[in-house]
């Protein structure tokens, strides 16, 4: 564990002693909270509710999440560390679960940081503290999941633009798969298994206040298959 809290450490350096985390924090609050106060009508509404903020979730990590995660193999062959990366005393999965842990936490700070949003729109109305609690767990179980997408795609691309690029498109039609099965008239076991393939749709449950364990199971699979395909292909770099 020493092993994987170091590389953390080391990422998180790397990103708070760059401009990457303040932009990412800023435009994440900036972009949550513009469309659920203005796009999202919170207003017009006239009820107490975060759904509408935490419904636009999925899509707006979708773009920002890629700008943390594209940074963190691709950059390291930009700059010729990748190999002095992988000559550390550290195993793959250590590297790997360090740099996922240095992305989550920035994650969790962004997330921390919205937390006024509900407080101030409490003064409309009163908020059910357990559904806020879910949405929350859904929001971070979500960023998890395209956290370590972003790290197997980065893990693969020889640089940062095309990892963003490609991360981006890829959490995007995740996320927008089940609008497929409302456009398209599919038999129900062809619909049952987009939905089950699409972000959004899991994050769904969670959105309205309610945590469902397949859910959780979904967002937690995601997360460890991509980090153990991240490992695979760190690990067959070694070898190139």
């Amino acid at each position: 564990m020493s092993g994987v809290l170091t590389i953390a450490r080391r990422e998180l350096s790397a990103y708070f002693n760059s401009p990457v985390a303040y932009i990412f924090i800023v435009a994440f609050l900036l972009a949550c909270g513009t469309l659920f106060f203005f796009v999202g009508d919170f207003f017009a509404v006239g009820q107490a509710t975060m759904r509408g903020y935490f419904s636009l979730m999925p899509f707006v990590l979708s773009v920002l999440v890629p700008a943390l995660t594209m940074r963190l193999w691709a950059e390291e062959r930009k700059q010729g560390t990748y190999e002095l990366l992988l000559t550390m005393p550290f195993r793959d999965g250590q590297l790997v679960a360090g740099k996922y842990l240095a992305a989550m936490a920035v994650v969790a700070a962004a997330l921390a940081l919205s937390l006024p949003v509900p407080l101030m729109a409490s003064m409309f109305g009163r908020f059910d503290s357990g559904a806020i609690v879910a949405e929350y767990l859904g929001a971070v179980l979500m960023a998890s999941a395209a956290s370590a997408i972003g790290q197997a795609v980065s893990g693969a691309s020889k640089n940062q633009i095309s990892a963003f690029m490609a991360t981006v498109m890829l959490l995007l039609a995740l996320s927008l798969l089940s609008r497929v099965t409302t456009l398209l008239s599919l038999p129900g076991w062809l619909a049952g298994l987009v939905n089950w393939a699409s972000l959004s749709y899991h994050f769904g449950s969670f959105s309205r206040g309610v945590v469902d364990t397949r859910d959780v199971a979904y967002f937690v699979i995601i997360t460890v298959s991509c980090l153990y395909a991240t490992a695979r292909l760190i690990s067959a770099g070694k070898w190139r």
